[in-house]
Order: structure tokens, then C-alpha cells, then sequence
């Protein structure tokens, strides 16, 4: 017996197929506090977790990140945790970072992929990672110490994740963004996104996690990110969001969530949201958009990470030998630094001995700051590391 259920016989689809009661019947859903006991408390659909009960057992936390994966897979899509940092101090320090940084690049970024650009439009810093890491390399160490971007970012990538960030300043006044998806397939006109097989698309999300540390309090008429819980679920959304329809239906039922210093909201990258609109007279909304990659996907931008590794080598050196900083906080500044999978090499230079694969970048800065090499002998055997990889 045949189906005429066009979906059953083909992987592919074009901008004809997008159905917009297909895509209410996603998100018309409801969050279920039970299922999220870790939470401090559900929001307009979004799961709010406190950082400080994430801090509490730091060598105990699968349950909260479970619940953090089932969030962003079964779930809403998307979540808050209430003082990600717990000392904005370091916060006011990289913002002073940011406003440097800002002056030398006259304020405002060459684009915006769904915003205005330009003088008064919303303030932007291409990879900003690598550009503060090499403005000022203890804020840098002192900032992706945050042992809760690990826990975060491990619950739904896994190990060895890769980070890329973005300032996103929004001026008094600012526009909305346009309602979206995000990279990789978010950053794709509907023919191309069309070109790859729906289970690739539904797959492309799980590469990717998107992410904003509040550098502002963030009250709602300064306009945080609009969210729409549960609109992951829509299959075809990378390419139904380019739709009119949708992007109206978004408008009439999108939420927001406040947020204050040192917050962060975290989401599924296939969810459908947007930076709000600044309604305030002179109050300037800034954030610090992470977004984390797996292992196993490219970056949206490109870090040159042996390079950041290099420069704040002498700050992790003087931390590893004063007993600076915990083991947590060593994990998550190495891997936010490095590189730590040991793919892709060069296997007759740089052969598995010993093992599996061979030496990545992260266990080579760990020996050697563990062993107090001076900056010259990580170097040097950096440099040894990198001509086998590539030779």
C-alpha cells in the first residue's frame, strides 16, 4: 500500500513544503516544571536555573546537565542561568575590554546578519574571543575560567567544544533583528538550505550552541533576545523562517526574559528568536554572544588558537604555580584556549604511539604548564606540534 504523505519518500524539501500549522503545533506547547526539578523556576515557557546551585557541587553536575540537554533537545529549547558569573567584577573588567576595542574599530561592526549596521545602529565586534584575548590576556583567563561555560556548554557538545563570541551592543533606539535560525544552516538562503537532506538539517543544530552573557542588566525595554519556546521542533524551520508567515507569527507570540549583569541565556541555535528592539532613551543594552561549537563542526569564524594560547600562556603560568585556580577552572580555560581533539593530522608525521590519536593541542599547554615550562619551551614544542600536524 503506497502513501501519498510526501514525507515518507524523500529527504528532500523546498520553500512549497513549509506548513505554518505544522509549525504552531510545535511550539504551542507548554514547559513542564516537573520535568525540570534543578530549575529555580520556569518563565514564560523558558527553564531559569541559579548559578549559585550549580556552584554548590561542582563535581556533581550530570543531573543539571541532563536536564540542560533535555531543555534544548526535548524541551523548550532554551534556558537562563541567573548569575552565570558570580562576580560581575571580571564582567566590568572585559566590558572596559569591549569599549577599547569599540574605539579602535569606531564603534560599530562591518554587518550585522539580520540587523542594521552602521553609526546608529547596533555596535558590533567580530571575534572578539581572539581580539580581547590579545588586548588583555588575565581578563581573557580570568573570564573563560568560568568553570559553568563548561558544565553549559560539555551538556550539550560534549568534550573539547570550540569557542567563538561576538559583541552585540544595541543602541538606544535600536531596531528588532528579523527572526531567525542560527549558523550553520541558519546562515543559508532557502535554495541552499533546501540542497541538504532534512535529517542533515534536523542533525546541524546538535553542532551548535548559542549563548549570551547579559555585560547590561537587561530589563525589557532595552529589548533582550524575543524567543519562541519549542519552534527546534519544526523540521523545516531553517527554511520556513525566511517566510513572511512565520516571521509574523513569531512577532504575536514570541516572550522575553529580563535578565541582569552577569546572566546568560543559553538556546538550541534552530530555535526561532531575534534581538529586541532598545526602546529606552540612553541606555545601552550589551552582550556578549558566545557561540560554542562541537568538535566536530567548523566555526563559524576563524581563531587562531595556538596563537591565544601563546599569549596567555605567562597569566596560566603564574595561576598554575600560585594554586590560582581550581581544577574546574583549569578545564574550562584550557579548552576554551585550545584546541583538545587530536584531529585532523598528519598520521605519518604525527602517528597514534601510545594510543589512539596523538597529542592535541590542550594536553600539550596542560604538561606543560603542570611541568612549569617557561613560555620559550612551550614554544618551541608547539611549534614541534604544529610541523607534525601539517608536515
Amino acid at each position: 500500500m503506497q502513501s501519498n504523505d510526501r514525507s515518507l519518500t524523500t529527504s528532500f524539501f523546498g520553500t512549497s513544503d513549509v506548513s505554518l500549522n505544522a509549525f504552531k503545533t510545535s511550539c504551542e506547547q507548554t514547559t513542564q516544571a516537573d520535568r525540570y526539578p534543578l530549575a529555580a523556576g520556569i518563565q514564560s515557557n523558558v527553564v531559569i536555573y541559579n548559578g549559585d546551585d550549580i556552584r554548590r557541587d561542582l563535581a556533581d553536575v550530570r543531573a543539571f546537565q541532563s536536564e540542560m540537554a533535555d531543555v534544548l533537545l526535548n524541551g523548550p529549547g532554551v534556558f537562563a542561568v541567573k548569575k552565570f558569573f558570580a562576580d560581575n567584577t571580571i564582567i566590568d573588567e572585559m566590558s572596559r575590554v569591549f569599549e577599547s576595542i569599540l574605539a579602535a574599530e569606531h564603534g560599530f561592526g562591518a554587518g550585522d546578519h539580520f540587523g542594521k549596521t552602521g553609526p546608529q545602529a547596533n555596535g558590533r565586534i567580530w571575534n572578539v574571543f581572539q581580539k580581547s584575548a590579545e588586548a588583555a590576556p588575565p581578563t581573557f583567563v580570568h573570564y573563560y575560567k568560568n568553570p559553568l561555560l563548561s558544565i553549559v556548554s560539555e551538556a550539550w557538545l560534549g568534550p573539547h567544544y570550540q569557542v567563538t563570541a561576538q559583541v552585540n551592543i544595541v543602541r538606544p533606539g535600536g531596531d528588532a533583528q528579523v527572526s531567525h535560525r542560527d549558523y550553520h544552516l541558519g546562515f543559508q538562503q532557502p535554495k541552499e538550505t533546501a540542497r541538504y537532506p532534512l535529517h542533515i538539517q534536523k542533525m546541524s543544530a546538535m553542532l551548535t550552541l548559542q549563548g549570551a552573557v547579559a555585560h547590561t542588566d537587561m530589563p525589557l525595554e532595552s529589548g533582550p533576545t524575543k524567543l519562541l519556546p519549542f519552534s527546534q521542533h519544526y523540521p523545516l524551520g531553517y527554511i520556513a523562517y525566511h517566510d513572511k508567515t512565520f516571521q509574523e507569527y513569531f512577532e504575536a507570540h514570541y516572550v522575553q526574559v529580563a535578565l541582569e549583569k552577569g546572566d546568560a541565556v543559553f538556546f538550541n541555535p534552530a530555535l526561532f528568536h531575534a534581538a529586541g528592539a532598545n526602546k529606552t532613551q540612553d541606555f545601552h543594552r550589551s552582550a556578549n554572544l558566545l557561540q560554542v561549537s562541537s568538535t566536530f563542526a567548523k566555526p563559524m569564524e576563524t581563531v587562531h588558537l595556538a596563537h591565544i594560547s601563546q599569549i596567555i600562556y605567562p597569566s596560566l603560568s603564574e595561576g598554575w604555580k600560585q594554586n590560582a585556580f581550581s581544577h574546574d577552572e583549569k578545564n574550562a580555560i584550557i579548552t576554551a584556549a585550545t584546541d583538545g581533539y587530536s584531529f585532523p593530522t598528519n598520521l605519518d608525521t604525527d602517528p597514534p604511539i601510545g594510543g589512539l590519536a596523538p597529542e592535541s593541542m590542550a594536553s600539550l599547554l596542560t604538561r606543560a604548564l603542570d611541568n612549569e615550562w617557561t613560555l620559550d619551551q612551550y614554544q618551541e614544542a608547539l611549534t614541534q606540534l604544529q610541523s607534525k600536524q601539517q608536515a
